[in-house]
C-alpha cells in the first residue's frame, strides 16, 4: 500500500518501502528531545560547566607528562569524565550550601536554586549522580585511583563550608582544582612524583589568588552576614595584592614543574606568556574599579590554563 493508511496514521514511501511514523509521534519526539535539552542545559548551567576549562587542561599536564605523549584513548577519555563529574560534583554542593547566602545577595539573585527552576532535591539528586560518575570513572582508570576518589570527594565538598570560618578558604578551593594535575598522573602512573606535585601546587596557588578577585566583587554582603575571605579579612586592596603574590607564587612553582619534569624552552617560553597574563589580568582591576572582573576572572583565567597545556604540548611534540 502506498498512501496513508488513516488507521494506523503512518505511510509507506513507494520508492524504499519504509514506514514513517505519524506526524504526531514525530512532533511529539521533537517536544521530548526540545525538553530534554533544555533541562540538560539548565543544570550545566548550574555547575557552570564552562569552568571546567580551569582544570581540565591541568589535568591533561599530568597525564601527557606520564607518559611523555599521548596516553591513549581510554584514560584520556576516562580522565575527561572523571574530571567533569567531579568539578560538577563540587560546585553542585557549593551552590546547595550556598543557596540560603545567594538568596540575600543581588548578584547571585538568578541563580537556578534560587529561582526555582532546579528544587534542592534535583540539586543533590544531581551531584549524586556526579559523585557516582567520578567513583566509576576512577575504578576504569586503575585501583588507586579508585582508592582516592572517596578522600577527593570528601575535600572537594569541605570547600564551601570553608566560607563560615576562614579566610584560607581561597587557598582551599586552589587545593581541590590542584588536584588535577596529580590526578592526570596517577591516571596512567599509579605512583606519586615530584613534577605533578609542583604543578599541583602551582595550580592552588593560581586558583586561590584569581577566587580573591572573584570575591572582592562579594566583600561588603560577606563582612555583613560573618563569611569569611582574604578582602573581608584585610581589605579589597590588600586582597587584590595577595592575590597578586599568589599569582607570583604560581609562576614560580610553574617554572619548578617544569624543570623537574625536564620540560624545555618552548613550555619556558609559554610560561614567560602566561606570566604576562596574569600580570595584565591584575591591571585590568583596582580596589576603586572592579567593573572589568568578569572579563579578568573568566578570559583571561581560561587562556593561561589552555597555553600552559599547549605549551607542555609543544615541548612533548615539537
Amino acid at each position: 500500500m502506498n498512501a496513508a493508511d488513516p488507521a494506523q496514521g503512518s505511510c509507506v514511501r513507494p520508492t524504499c518501502g519504509r514506514v514513517c511514523p505519524p506526524p504526531l509521534l514525530k512532533a511529539l519526539s521533537r517536544e521530548k528531545l526540545k525538553a530534554l535539552a533544555g533541562r540538560a542545559a539548565l543544570f550545566a548551567s548550574f555547575v557552570k560547566i564552562e569552568h571546567s576549562v580551569f582544570a581540565l587542561p591541568f589535568a591533561y599536564v599530568g597525564l601527557f607528562l606520564a607518559k611523555r605523549g599521548w596516553p591513549g584513548f581510554a584514560p584520556f577519555a576516562l580522565l575527561t569524565l572523571a574530571m567533569v563529574a567531579v568539578r560538577s560534583y563540587a560546585m553542585g554542593v557549593n551552590r546547595l550550601m550556598d543557596e540560603p547566602f545567594d538568596r540575600l545577595n543581588p548578584r547571585t539573585q538568578g541563580r537556578e536554586l534560587v529561582r526555582g527552576a532546579i528544587t534542592r532535591a534535583q540539586g543533590w539528586g544531581f551531584v549524586s549522580v556526579c559523585a557516582a560518575v567520578f567513583v566509576l570513572a576512577c575504578w576504569g582508570l586503575n585501583p588507586l585511583c579508585l582508592w582516592l576518589s572517596p578522600v577527593v570527594l570528601a575535600w572537594a565538598g569541605f570547600y564551601s563550608l570553608t566560607k563560615r570560618f576562614t579566610w584560607l578558604c581561597h587557598v582551599v578551593l586552589g587545593s581541590v582544582l590542584g588536584l588535577a594535575p596529580v590526578a592526570g598522573w596517577l591516571a596512567v602512573t599509579p605512583q606519586f612524583a615530584l613534577a605533578p606535585v609542583l604543578f599541583g601546587l602551582g595550580v592552588t596557588c593560581w586558583v586561590a589568588g584569581f577566587d580573591v578577585l572573584y570575591a572582592s566583587q562579594d566583600e561588603a554582603f560577606d563582612r555583613r552576614h560573618a563569611l569569611h575571605s582574604m578582602p573581608v579579612r584585610f581589605g579589597v586592596g590588600s586582597a587584590l595584592s595577595l592575590a597578586a603574590l599568589l599569582h607570583g607564587q604560581a609562576v614560580a612553582l610553574f617554572a619548578l614543574a617544569g624543570w623537574s619534569a625536564a620540560l624545555g624552552w618552548g613550555y619556558f617560553g609559554v610560561l614567560a606568556l602566561v606570566a604576562a597574563l596574569l600580570w595584565i589580568e591584575h591591571r585590568l582591576i583596582s580596589e576603586n574599579d572592579l567593573t572589568r572582573l568578569n572579563m579578568a576572572f573568566f578570559t583571561l583565567n581560561g587562556v593561561v590554563a589552555a597555553t600552559l597545556f599547549l605549551g607542555v604540548l609543544y615541548d612533548l611534540f615539537a
